[in-house]
């Protein structure tokens, strides 16, 4: 299996101004595209090139040591990208309706009490790395943040949902959010709001409870 960049599902400058065309050109052009080629390289030619990404990630540790980082950063990357685009897009934002957002106020008490828990995630999430809703095998919910391009789906990403199934990411890495908002990644978090495309949201959450995979990819 050869690794592709998907299309984003809309234009690069649809999420304006929250999040600006030169951005999400670079962010997904670039920075994404990278991680598409490093982890072809890096699995080309092994008994790992025909996995699934998904696959990948839950199987860290079974890969040779020379290989592990290159597929764990990049799988990474291109699994929490691919999930990224499809969770944002124009005319979004509000708060979510039906099973979700019972689901939500049921684990946070309100809406309004869950965005507060998210924004904190990913704000004082040192360095670069991502903030997450995510379910788990009960059908709970809970708020974590993994560092670099890890996510929950790693067995020893270091959060406490590990093992868990994503259904909301924020890239919270500087090239994310840089060129708009400079050092100021609060405000970039408060304007991602305005994006989540919480239909797609509660698609990938009805597929957690279902016991079904939420990779984008491939």
């Amino acid at each position: 299996m050869t690794h592709a960049l998907p299309d984003l599902p809309y234009a690069t400058d649809a999420i304006e101004p929250h999040v600006d065309a030169r951005t999400m050109e670079i962010h997904h052009g670039k920075h994404h595209a990278g991680y598409v080629a490093n982890l072809n390289k890096a699995i080309d030619g092994t008994d790992w090139a025909g996995m699934d990404v998904g696959t990948l990630l839950r199987s860290l540790g079974e890969l040779p040591e020379d290989i592990r980082a290159g597929v764990r950063n990049n799988a990474g990357g291109h699994w929490n990208h691919s999930l990224f685009w499809t969770i944002m897009g124009p005319s979004c934002g509000g708060e979510p309706e039906g099973d979700l957002a019972a689901a939500i106020d049921g684990a946070f008490g309100s809406f309004a009490s869950f965005q507060e828990q998210f924004a904190a995630a990913a704000a004082t999430r040192f360095g670069s790395g991502w903030a997450w809703l995510c379910v788990g095998s009960e059908g709970e919910l809970a708020v974590c943040s993994t560092a670099n391009q890890d996510n929950p789906t790693m067995g020893d990403c270091g959060c406490n949902c590990a093992g868990w199934t994503p259904i909301l990411g924020l890239d919270v890495w500087e090239h994310a959010y840089y060129l708009n908002y400079q050092n100021r990644r609060p405000d970039y978090v408060s304007a991602w709001w305005n994006v989540v495309n919480w239909v797609a949201v509660a698609e990938l959450h009805a597929k957690a409870l279902a016991g079904q995979s939420t990779c984008c990819c491939d």
